[in-house]
């Protein structure tokens, strides 16, 4: 399977930057890095979203979801809030990462540092199929830790 075209736009604030690169030839995501004028000290229990200085142009049929970086979450206790952020084929915005810091300790973000990564993956267009009744299965209605032997969730 070849590499789909995705476009790209660098903004201004990121004429210095890298473009969104992996890290090995077999990682899924693409790095994202700050692209902030000066540093900024995430408080502990604060988020913010983090520019990134790109906007995109995603294929129809395609999402972009804007992940953590497993390092900052178990190094720091950082991670993106919305995980995983949706990017929608039809927005042209600048990307951002909406940071938040769960650890204990102020975190330091620099200009260029590596802050979330971005995965391209298909989607489903779908129309919904109203119905009275769905087939059934085995596991039914149960949800909630429902397959692994936790008690389900009282309603």
């Amino acid at each position: 399977m070849g590499a789909l075209s995705v476009a790209i736009q660098r903004l201004p604030h990121a004429a210095d930057l890298p473009l969104p690169e992996a890290a090995t030839p077999q990682s899924a995501g693409h790095d994202l890095m700050a692209a902030i004028e000066a540093p900024i000290d995430l408080a502990p229990g604060e988020r913010q979203i983090i520019p990134t200085g790109y906007a995109i142009a995603l294929p129809p049929g395609f999402e972009a979801q804007v992940r953590p970086r497993s390092g900052l979450a178990i190094r720091y206790g950082v991670t993106v809030l919305n995980a995983p952020g949706t990017v929608d084929a039809d927005y042209r915005g600048e990307i951002g990462a909406i940071m938040i810091n769960h650890g204990s300790k102020p975190f330091h973000i620099e200009r260029g540092m590596r802050i979330a990564q971005l995965i391209v993956a298909p989607v489903s267009q779908i129309q919904w199929a109203e119905t009275d009744t769905l087939t059934t299965t085995e596991r039914g209605a149960g949800g909630f830790g429902s397959t692994g032997g936790a008690e389900q969730i009282s309603k």
